[in-house]
């Protein structure tokens, strides 16, 4: 269930600021900050339903999946394939990721 919560925490973040990017880069509407905003509440709200004793090793465990996250919104939403180290980079951070969000503590 944790990395169903991480996976929609990083669509929102990624969403939210793709509408800030959008905004201030692509010369978007400032109608784009609204839903931006919503999104990135999303986000924040989502972490907190992470079962955790601390907040700081919630936001590293994510860390793993929003990287995986934004190199699949690079291809799927700007249409650039990752490469080979993107690839590679996201796999070792996933398993980083796992290992601090599943680790034995006594």
């Amino acid at each position: 269930m944790t990395y169903i919560i991480f996976a929609f925490a990083a669509l929102f973040e990624i969403a939210g600021c793709f509408a800030f990017w959008a905004w201030l880069k692509l010369e978007k509407s400032v109608s784009w900050l609204a839903p931006g905003m919503v999104s990135l509440a999303l986000f924040a709200w989502l972490l907190t339903l992470v079962p955790s004793e601390a907040a700081g090793r919630t936001f590293a465990a994510y860390g793993g999946i929003y990287i995986l996250a934004s190199l699949l919104w690079l291809w799927l939403v700007e249409a650039r394939v990752p490469d080979r180290y993107d690839i590679g980079g996201a796999l070792i951070c996933l398993a980083g990721a796992s290992l601090i969000l599943f680790a034995p503590r006594g």
